[in-house]
């Protein structure tokens, strides 16, 4: 991969090279947006498009470096290239200029980059099917193709402007708004958003904020919204887990309410706070929580006899006892 990142950097600088040239196969025509969040500066991608799994071929994201979306009849080089040219130096517009010189089936392809500074760039080839276009604002780019009216662009770029919260949420409100506008000519049915932190870890895995796919479905951006509030809750019970493990309950239980507030119906969210609880003496608050848990599915309770023996848990018998007795008793 290096030897053609140097070809094109050279391309790019006017010389002769090749590039990416494959013949056009994966006809992922589409709408998506690249953004930075300047207060944070997390980057993000999200998509939506009537293609199966876009989210696995049209996102690509680094934290510190950039986000690339590649869709049109898709030449999905350009994401970890893009990546790499980034990563070299290169403004989001250099790196793009780079591989669309580069690219002999250029006038097909679609692409959105936005660097770690903000730069933001795209390009909508000449034989995208229309209607086609994008849009570069403040630290984001948007770009669309094949899609029933040609201000679907536009709309994303006013919504993502427009919308507060964290990135993901604004990320989300653009796609919201290109379905608004009548989308994909085809119809829907896959997307997906990417957001990662501002500062690298290091360690890719941990700073992936969120990471959500929604292959196949009637309504993915119904679904994908679904899952982004899920994914927040459970960004608050880990932030409770690490917490907990430095010994910071008070913060711990704190981070763990919010998680409940957002999916209160999720077992999950309410078990290992009750667990907490009733671990750090306070029992009478627990118990609701408990009551709730079991009700919910009695393998809550199996679970909880088990957490003594791994540590997890007082081996206190009476304790134990008392929260076990909440479980609702058969009915013969």
């Amino acid at each position: 991969m290096k030897s053609l990142v140097f070809a094109i950097l050279a391309s790019a600088a006017g010389q002769p090279s090749t590039g990416p040239s494959a013949i056009p196969v994966r006809p992922a025509h589409t709408y998506s947006i690249v953004a930075l969040d300047r207060t944070t500066g997390e980057l993000g991608a999200a998509v939506q498009s009537h293609w199966f799994s876009v989210g696995s071929l049209v996102p690509w994201i680094e934290a510190g470096i950039g986000a690339v979306c590649t869709q049109s009849f898709v030449e999905a080089s350009y994401g970890p290239l893009g990546l790499e040219l980034m990563r070299a130096g290169r403004t989001a517009e250099e790196a793009l200029a780079g591989l669309v010189r580069a690219d002999k089936n250029e006038a097909v392809r679609q692409v959105g980059m936005v660097d770690a500074r903000g730069r933001a760039a795209a390009h909508t080839g000449s034989s995208c099917i229309a209607a086609a276009g994008h849009h570069l604002g403040d630290g984001f780019a948007c770009q669309a193709n094949m899609m029933l009216k040609d201000t679907v662009w536009k709309a994303m770029a006013q919504a993502f402007e427009t919308t507060g919260g964290e990135l993901v949420d604004r990320l989300l409100a653009a796609l919201e708004a290109a379905e608004k506008e009548g989308g994909d000519i085809r119809g829907r049915q896959s997307a997906a958003v990417v957001v990662v932190r501002g500062q690298p870890s290091g360690l890719p895995w941990k700073d992936r904020l969120y990471d959500l796919r929604v292959e196949d479905h009637p309504q993915p951006l119904d679904e994908l919204r679904r899952l982004v509030r899920l994914n927040k809750a459970y960004n608050h019970m880990n932030a409770g887990d690490d917490l907990l493990t430095e010994g910071k309950t008070a913060e711990a239980l704190k981070a763990y309410a919010l998680g409940m507030e957002i999916y209160p119906d999720n077992p999950e969210m309410v078990f290992w706070p009750a667990v907490t609880m009733a671990a750090t003496g306070r029992v009478e608050d627990s118990l609701p929580l408990f009551r709730k848990v079991f009700a919910l599915d009695p393998n809550w309770a199996e679970l909880l006899r088990r957490l003594p023996a791994a540590g997890q848990f007082p081996k206190d018998g009476k304790l134990l006892d008392r929260i076990l007795s909440l479980v609702p008793k058969k009915e013969r």
